[in-house]
């Protein structure tokens, strides 16, 4: 098998800001990773990142997140989008919408 994309979107959130989604399944879990999913979710406002969640090879599932780098825990594709817009949503309300 192998790997298949399963996401690859660039969505537009205003004029200033956009969200790029990349996920893939994976023949078998990258080294760090109990599953089998590799991704990267970013918000770019005004050319800069904002926000990312990604899971590199031997470093695991993390988020970038106001300049800080936290674990992240991985449970399902859905979640895992579900939780980068929920926290899109709280950096465009605390920052006044970009």
């Amino acid at each position: 098998m192998k790997a298949v994309a399963l996401i690859q979107a660039r969505v537009t959130y205003s004029e200033n800001a956009f969200a790029e989604l990349v996920l893939w399944r994976l023949p078998k879990p990258m080294t760090g990773s109990p599953h089998r999913f590799k991704y990267r979710l970013a918000y770019v406002v005004h050319g800069v990142c904002v926000l990312r969640y990604d899971n590199e090879t031997g470093k695991g599932d993390h988020r970038h997140f106001y300049g800080k780098e936290r674990a992240y825990v991985f449970t399902t594709p859905d979640q895992l989008v579900a939780d980068f817009q929920h926290d899109i949503a709280r950096w465009n309300n605390e920052n006044r919408n970009p």
